[in-house]
């Protein structure tokens, strides 16, 4: 059984760094893909980040210099890097293992300005 573990949330001020982390159990990250998502209240989860094989990545416009994905295969560990932050990234971050899942069960990020 495949289950990812978020944490490193937690609450920031405008401006601040936060690393999040995602321990991935039963499934090799080598393998697969990995995305960061997050959902705001009362808005969408949308997408942030992901890191492909070896290690391509994408992001969102909205953290395009602020945020980097990474995966460290030896913590079987995927990481998410923000730097920068803004009131408008205040969210649960759920970590994803592209395509079928699972999902992780989430860790909140607020960012006070």
């Amino acid at each position: 059984q495949v289950q990812l573990v978020e944490s490193g949330g937690g609450l920031v001020q405008a401006g601040g760094s936060l690393k999040l982390s995602c321990v991935v159990s039963g499934s090799t990250i080598s393998f697969n893909a990995f995305a960061w998502y997050r959902q705001a209240p009362g808005k969408q989860r949308e997408f942030v980040a992901n890191i492909g094989r070896p290690s391509s990545t994408n992001y969102a416009d909205s953290v395009k210099g602020r945020f980097t994905i990474s995966r460290d295969n030896a913590k079987n560990t995927v990481y998410l890097q923000m730097h920068n932050l803004k009131p408008d990234d205040t969210a649960v971050y759920y970590c994803f293992r592209a395509t079928s899942g699972p999902w992780g069960q989430g860790t909140q990020v607020t960012v006070s300005s």
